[in-house]
C-alpha cells in the first residue's frame, strides 16, 4: 500500500520525463506472465546475482526460497492492482480542494492526510481489498521465487496444487473452500464500504 500509493499519486499529480515508461514498468507485472515475473525476481534476486549476491555475501541475508520471498512477490504481483486502483482514485479527488487546503495554511503532508485520502477513501478500500485477493491466489510467481517448502513458503494456492498432485483432493477441497470464502467477504466489503458516504 504504501509503495503503490506513492506511485499512484506520483503518476497522477506529477508531469515529469519518462512518466509514462514509469506507469508502464509499473504495469508490466499485470501483463507479464506471472512464472517470467517469477523468473526475473529469481536472477535479481537470487545468490548469483550481483544485487542478491551483494545482500548474501555482506550481510548474509538470502531472499531466495524464503519467506521473505514469498512477500515480495505477493507484493509485486500486487502492486499494478493498487496502483492502478488508487491513480483513478487520486485522480477523481477535485485539485481545487487541495488549492484551499494549501491557501489555508497545509503541506502537502497534511493535504494528503487530511483532503487527498479522506476524498480518495473508497478507491482505497477497492485497492486494498483487490491486492490482498491478488496476494492471496498468487501462485506463478510465489513458486518460482519462494517454491514450494511445506509449513515455510508454502501459501494457500501453492498448498491447494500440492495438494492435488499428491491426490489429497480433501485438504484441497478444503484449502479451496476457505480461500473462496475469504475472497467472498473481500468482495462483499468492497461493496458495503463503497457504498458508505465517508
Amino acid at each position: 500500500m504504501i509503495a503503490g500509493s506513492g506511485l499512484a499519486w506520483l503518476l497522477a499529480r506529477k508531469r515529469f520525463p519518462g512518466r509514462n515508461l514509469v506507469d508502464a514498468l509499473v504495469t508490466l507485472p499485470l501483463v507479464l506472465p506471472p512464472t517470467v515475473l517469477g523468473y526475473y525476481l529469481l536472477v535479481l534476486l537470487g545468490t548469483r546475482s550481483a544485487f542478491g549476491g551483494f545482500l548474501y555475501r555482506t550481510f548474509g541475508i538470502r531472499l531466495t526460497f524464503t519467506v521473505t520471498a514469498a512477500i515480495i512477490a505477493a507484493s509485486i504481483h500486487a502492486l499494478p492492482l493498487v496502483t492502478k486502483s488508487l491513480r483513478a482514485a487520486f485522480e477523481g479527488v477535485n485539485t481545487d480542494l487541495e488549492a484551499a487546503a494549501r491557501t489555508l495554511g497545509l503541506n502537502n503532508r497534511l493535504i494528503f492526510l487530511r483532503v487527498t485520502l479522506p476524498l480518495a477513501a473508497k478507491g482505497v478500500l477497492a485497492a486494498t481489498a483487490l491486492a490482498f485477493a491478488r496476494a492471496l491466489g498468487d501462485f506463478g510467481v510465489t513458486i518460482m521465487i519462494a517454491g514450494n517448502i511445506p509449513g515455510k513458503t508454502q501459501t494457500a494456492s501453492v498448498a491447494i496444487y500440492d495438494a492435488v498432485q499428491a491426490g489429497r483432493d480433501n485438504e484441497a477441497f478444503t484449502l479451496a473452500v476457505i480461500v473462496s470464502v475469504i475472497a467472498v467477504l473481500m468482495l462483499y466489503l468492497i461493496n458495503h464500504f463503497g457504498r458508505v458516504r465517508w
